[in-house]
């Protein structure tokens, strides 16, 4: 169910003429705070990012490993709620162009309504969302609401998922499908990167759309394997894991910044296909 093109697709298109990959950096909203969240995102983008996920803070994140689930509790410690997070979008889009995911759970859209959410996204300037625990087939609703104008709805894929699945996700994805590399949560480590570039060959053959690859990639050498075969590479745990250790530091944004700009580094490097 295609949608207008907006950032995400321009971006992907962009970096596909340019010979490049995309560097998907995760971050989780209101970790510190939100004035650091949008902070973050701006030293991001200047550090090589070229889209930027952002995590909305859950209860019960069941596809999340330790290291997202305790950024989502300081999170929400601090007040942190969807509202709060779109009003921080609307403020970023003052300063930045780059292409903003949201990472949520769907009890969150369903508390705020699905025609409500798609629309307020919008308006702050959202550019696709991502919902772990919401399977395509069940998505109706929320693609009726995003059709005309958006966000684009990106799911999921696994190395589990079955064919009649991966036909629903490549008809149903706009912007990029993102594609798990391992049958775990997000944190895990990285392996058997054979298995993992077959089934991104076979998807991105099938579905001619782009498949950036999240889960396990957690270093500059990770980012630069996963890279040779995909159209984008996916951080977050690694990330939320310096911000952690660093979010009382006046080195925050500087440390931050220079392991995002390893990152893309590693992903340059590894050259055009």
């Amino acid at each position: 169910m295609p949608i207008p093109s907006n950032r995400i697709t321009a971006t992907f298109d962009r970096l596909r003429r340019q010979g490049e990959k995309a560097l998907i950096p995760y971050l989780m909203a209101g970790d510190p705070s939100l004035a650091d969240t949008e902070a973050l995102v701006v030293a991001l983008e200047k550090a090589g990012a070229d889209l930027i996920e952002i995590g909305v803070p859950f209860s019960d994140p069941i596809a999340d490993g330790p290291v997202i689930q305790k950024a989502a509790e300081r999170a929400l410690r601090t007040g942190t709620s969807l509202r709060g997070i779109l009003r921080t979008v609307k403020s970023l889009r003052t300063k930045t162009r780059v292409p903003l995911i949201l990472m949520t759970y769907y009890n969150t859209i369903m508390a705020m309504g699905e025609r409500e959410f798609c629309h307020e996204a919008i308006q702050a300037g959202v550019d696709g969302v991502i919902i772990p625990d919401m399977p395509p087939e069940e998505a109706g609703l929320l693609q009726q609401a995003s059709a005309a104008n958006g966000p684009c709805l990106i799911f999921l894929l696994a190395p589990t998922s079955t064919a009649a699945r991966k036909a629903e996700v490549i008809k149903r994805t706009s912007g990029f499908i993102y594609y798990v590399s391992i049958t775990g949560i997000t944190g895990a480590k990285l392996h058997d990167t054979d298995s993992i570039e077959r089934n991104v060959r076979a998807l991105q053959k099938k579905a001619k759309k782009p498949v950036a690859v999240g889960f396990g990639i957690a270093t500059p050498d990770d980012a630069r394997q996963i890279a040779a075969f995909s159209d984008g590479v996916i951080v977050g745990s690694a990330l939320v894991r310096k911000i952690e250790e660093l979010q009382h530091s006046a080195d925050l944004i500087h440390e931050v910044s220079r392991f995002t700009a390893s990152l893309k580094a590693a992903l340059s490097s590894n050259g055009s296909e």
